[in-house]
Parts: structure tokens; sequence; C-alpha cells
């Protein structure tokens, strides 16, 4: 069965991109266009991993991983951060917030799939645990 995988971003052009390569990659993606979009989501999709932006309406990337974190059914879910806020103090913030990875715009889309297949290869490893997968930032 396919991981699903939600992609959460104001930008549909991002969300299509994003879901397109992760697709042909053989992934079940869901698509969320706003923060609290996202978190209603989370609980009907039940994704396997989370792709979301930081600057979006009613409630920004980080107030969304906050709220998934201090949810105990939701806490462990996989959370790439995919955002054009890549001053040193944001990645600082993203990595300090929990964050499995952190990628800036604009990227590639290989090196998303890259840190897709990372992070499921660490869980299939170690059930158990979380990690972070630090990239060069």
């Amino acid at each position: 069965m396919a991981k699903k995988i939600l992609v959460v971003d104001d930008e549909r052009h991002i969300v299509r991109l994003v879901q397109v390569n992760l697709e042909r990659a053989g992934y079940e993606v869901a698509t969320a266009f706003d923060g609290k979009e996202a978190v209603g989501k989370v609980k009907d999709v039940n994704p396997d991993l989370i792709v979301c932006d930081v600057m979006m309406p009613y409630m920004d990337g980080f107030e969304v991983l906050r709220t998934i974190r201090a949810d105990p059914e939701t806490r462990d879910i996989p959370f790439i951060m995919l955002t054009a806020k890549a001053q040193d103090a944001d990645i600082f913030r993203g990595w300090s917030s929990g964050v499995d990875a952190y990628l800036t715009k604009p990227f590639n889309p290989m090196e998303l799939l890259a840190f897709v297949k990372r992070i499921f290869q660490a869980l299939n490893e170690t059930p158990d645990k979380r990690y972070n997968l630090g990239g060069d930032q």
C-alpha cells in the first residue's frame, strides 16, 4: 500500500508540482491550501508524512506543526517544512521546532523526494523512534 503524504501550501502551483512528483514516485497525495485546512485533514487523511509551507493564511506552518505535535495521535507524523523563509533564524526555528527536514524555495523536486525516501527508510529501520534528517541548508 502506498504511503500517504499531505502537501500543504497556499500557492496552488507549488502544491501541484509537489503532488505530481510524489505521485510519480508512487506516493498517494492529499492536499490542503492553508494551515487550518491542513490540521482538519490530518485526522481525516491520516498521512504518513506532511510537507508544509510556513507562510499561509489562517495558521502558519509553525502553528500547524505545533498543533500536530501537541496531539498524541499525530505527534509522530514526519514533517517536512518547504518554505521561502531561508534566513538562518528561520531555518534554526524550523529545526528547533521539530521538523524532520527543512527545504527552502526555490527547491529541486528530486531533493524533496530524497528527503521523503530517507525519512521513510529511517522509520522502517527504527519504527519506534523519530529522526531529524538534516540536509545542507
